[in-house]
């Protein structure tokens, strides 16, 4: 069972990859297009735009499909937008390529994690769903490095050709080891946005956006942020944002132990208040060595709130599943999608320290909105 989980869990690294690869060869793909950075920048805020609005829509008019079918589809859409990006001849096609594979990433990412929650069994769903979330996570820490190291002697068009070579082998590869899961039963559109009008799936689609956009919002200005507050550039900046990404390994795992084990409200509040108290933290040290303390130890909280979120969107409508795990990675990627206008908007106007308090305290939202409205809902009988 394990094997088949894996299976879906490279997949994500695929589809992973094919979403976080721009930041690495931005600035080869920028001077040959003739663009801007800030320009090319919005490769990636394209894909998380069409990701956050494809996602919930897809999840509907898909929700028949058998999900063997539809999650080896998935990988080859993600194949084909890789594809289209390698030989794309300006920077119109190639923004067009980059929506192409968010849609394929859109469709793949939660029909993914509700059939390794459906393979695995109700004890075990968190676990499942995170080592499917984990090759998002890995990608992180190994795509972006990857392509950065590759864009040299490849070239970025050499880079999408392989992100779209890995994506076509996952896709054959989930041919051939993942069992075929049934479609879940057919429910009319009032009843799947009935299910997503719920007061409960509404708190927690809150969390996820207050806490994606608090954490995203330093991550995407931490090269900055470290040098200015630690001095870091260069190698040493890479094995500190490395060190978060080891964390965020971690977390995604103890996140779906613990979800499966105690539920999901204490995992969920520990993981968002870890984030708080690190990025706080961050804000005021000096010293290398507790600077990557306190990274890893966001790594671990930032990226362990995600499994306990998905356990319980699992547990509210189980036949609604695929279209709340959709809504919740919109809320991620608009999270995701915000975070660069309003951290650069406070680099801006009130500066570097301010970029780390401003995710500390949008954290802190996430946590006032559990605090305050998810033990309320999780009174409520279900629909």
């Amino acid at each position: 069972m394990l094997g088949k989980i894996f299976t879906l869990a490279l997949g994500a690294f695929a589809v992973g990859t094919s979403g976080y690869v721009v930041t690495g060869v931005l600035p080869q793909l920028s001077a040959e297009l003739s663009v801007s950075l800030s320009t090319a920048g919005l490769l990636t805020t394209s894909f998380a735009v069409a990701y956050a609005i494809g996602s919930p829509l897809l999840a509907v008019a898909l929700g028949g499909w058998r999900r063997r079918p539809l999650i080896v589809a998935a990988l080859l859409v993600a194949a084909a937008g890789n594809a289209l990006a390698a030989v794309a001849p300006d920077f119109g096609v190639l923004m067009a390529a980059r929506i192409l594979t968010a849609v394929g990433a859109a469709v793949f990412t939660p029909a993914a994690t509700a059939v390794a929650a459906e393979l695995s069994g109700p004890e075990r769903r968190a676990r499942a769903a995170a080592w499917v979330f984990g090759g998002l996570v890995t990608a992180t820490i190994v795509g972006v490095p990857a392509g950065t190291l590759l864009v040299g002697p490849l070239g970025y068009r050499g880079v999408f050709w392989l992100v779209a070579a890995f994506c076509t082998a996952s896709a054959v590869a989930v041919a051939v080891a993942v069992p075929e899961v049934a479609a879940p039963p057919r429910v009319t559109l009032r009843r799947r946005f009935e299910a997503a009008s719920d007061t409960r799936v509404v708190t927690v689609l809150g969390i996820t956006l207050a806490a994606s956009l608090g954490v995203f919002t330093v991550y995407t200005y931490a090269a900055p942020v470290l040098a200015e507050t630690v001095g870091a550039h260069g190698t040493g900046l890479s094995l500190l944002l490395f060190g978060y990404g080891i964390g965020g390994a971690i977390g995604n795992v103890l996140g779906g132990v613990a979800a499966d084990r105690y539920g999901y409200r204490m995992p969920l509040l520990v993981a968002v208040s870890g984030s708080v108290v690190a990025l706080s933290a961050l804000s005021v040290v000096h010293s290398t060595a507790i600077a990557a303390a306190l990274l890893l130890v966001w790594g671990v909280s930032s990226w362990g709130f995600n499994p306990p979120v998905q356990r319980r969107l699992l547990e509210l409508s189980p036949g609604a599943g695929s279209l709340l795990l959709a809504l919740n990675a919109s809320a991620l990627y608009l999270g995701i999608g915000l975070s660069g206008v309003l951290g650069g908007a406070v680099l801006d106007h009130v500066g570097i320290g301010a970029v780390t308090l401003t995710g500390a305290l949008l954290c802190c939202v996430a946590v006032v909105i559990q605090l305050l409205f998810g033990r309320r809902a999780a009174l409520q009988p279900s629909r």
